[in-house]
């Protein structure tokens, strides 16, 4: 079993570092925000609490939940407009660390590459560095259904995504930071997960995790040590 200690020394030795999105490093979780502009906010975020505490397949949740949404392209953007992602406090100078550190950073997101895509830009992340599903769209805009090949409509598709980028990139050291159950089965492959709870304390995960903290500030001060 994997320490405090231990994932703290993997997290300041790091070759890469994923960071979960919703609710890590933005406050809220997109798709519930996508459901309340659309009007069906409090069938939604049940639903997200169960995906979100594994007590349902990722996959059958993301789907009943976006049969429900059913939300056109004008409805996603007009969401960017109105009601941009909050980022986190502390994400913003992580990131920032990591990178003067050349530490690559990824977005790994059972979210919505549409919204994960902002995200990534405010943080200067390159948007080939982000992993999250792909919703589809009719030509007239509507809804019409998700891209049920990308790795994160799965349950397991982290770890999936993980596995692929140590390939890709020849990484051993690959940490993983997040909030939800879908973060925490990612390692393995990833070497170390760090549970966040400075947005949403999710139970299973505190108790799992080998390390968990409540603001990007202790990762930061982690960083410091070296």
């Amino acid at each position: 079993m994997t320490t405090a200690a231990d994932a703290q020394e993997l997290f300041r030795r790091a070759q890469a570092v994923c960071f979960d999105v919703d609710s890590t490093v933005i406050r809220e979780e997109g798709i519930d925000e996508l459901a309340k502009f659309c009007g069906v906010g409090d069938a939604v975020t049940e639903m997200t609490r169960s995906a979100m505490g594994g007590s349902v397949s990722f996959h059958t949740a993301l789907s009943e939940r976006l049969s429900i949404i059913k939300c056109s392209r004008e409805q996603v953007n007009k969401l960017l407009t109105d009601h941009p992602p909050q980022l986190t406090p502390g994400i913003r100078e992580l990131v920032e660390r990591l990178h003067q550190r050349s530490v690559k950073v990824f977005l790994i997101s059972g979210g919505f590459r549409c919204i994960v895509e902002h995200v990534a830009s405010q943080l200067h992340i390159p948007l080939h560095h982000v992993y999250a599903n792909r919703l589809k769209f009719y030509f007239n805009g509507e809804y019409a259904g998700f891209d049920e090949s990308q790795p994160t409509a799965r349950s397991g598709g982290k770890g999936t995504v993980i596995r692929m980028l140590k390939e890709q990139y020849g990484f051993e050291n690959v940490v993983m930071v997040g909030d939800g159950a879908t973060d925490l089965e990612a390692c393995p492959p990833a070497s170390a997960f760090i549970g966040f709870g400075g947005n949403v304390v999710r139970q299973q995960v505190k108790e799992k995790c080998s390390w968990y903290v409540t603001s990007f500030g202790e990762l930061l001060k982690e960083l410091e040590k070296i």
